[in-house]
């Protein structure tokens, strides 16, 4: 009795090259199989390999995505509590004479107070905040304490200036009259 191969090429039904074809894919079935390989196993560990890769990707993407979101939260509420610090320690502007020029990013900008502020701005004690195009004028402690959430905050911040209190003048000791006219 021949196979069922020589009887389906009798026929007409098959042609030498499938039959060329379905000899070489058993040959290499069986040769799998002897080296301890059976192919439907590899192909189930390849896609678990896959899957567990994609997952693993995933797993880093959400990672990363959840940190960035993170950070710009954290800048969020960093900006916000800046905010805060600066309007509830802002000292009202009183317009006077006085008119400070400071720079505000690329612009420049002019600020009317009266002659004390802009003293104590000239002389350290005072100092410009601007954040969101608002500015504010605040006491030198508070302008530190912004500096050191968002350095950039800070317009204007003049070193300190003690008065010079000059030892030898004879006068030291007398006061000079406010309506003294020369």
């Amino acid at each position: 009795m021949s196979s069922l191969q020589d009887q389906l090429l009798k026929a007409g039904l098959a042609t030498k090259q499938s039959a060329r074809k379905a000899n070489t894919e058993k040959r290499k079935k069986k040769k799998q199989q002897k080296s301890g390989q059976q192919v439907g196993e590899s192909l189930q560990e390849k896609v678990k390999q896959d899957l567990a890769k994609k997952q693993q990707e995933k797993l880093e993407k959400d990672a990363q995505l959840n940190a960035q979101r993170q950070q710009e939260l954290k800048a969020k509420e960093d900006k916000l509590r800046i905010i805060q610090i600066l309007e509830h320690h802002q000292l009202k502007e009183v317009d006077g004479d006085s008119v400070y020029n400071y720079t505000f990013g690329k612009t420049i900008k002019k600020m009317h107070l009266d002659t004390s502020s802009y003293n104590a701005l000239v002389n350290g004690r005072l100092a410009l905040c601007g954040i969101e195009d608002n500015t504010y004028l605040v006491t030198a402690e508070t302008a530190e304490k912004v500096a050191a959430l968002a350095p950039e905050v800070l317009l204007v911040q003049n070193d300190k200036v003690e008065q010079d209190i000059d030892e030898e003048d004879p006068y030291a000791d007398y006061q000079i009259p406010d309506d003294l006219m020369w």
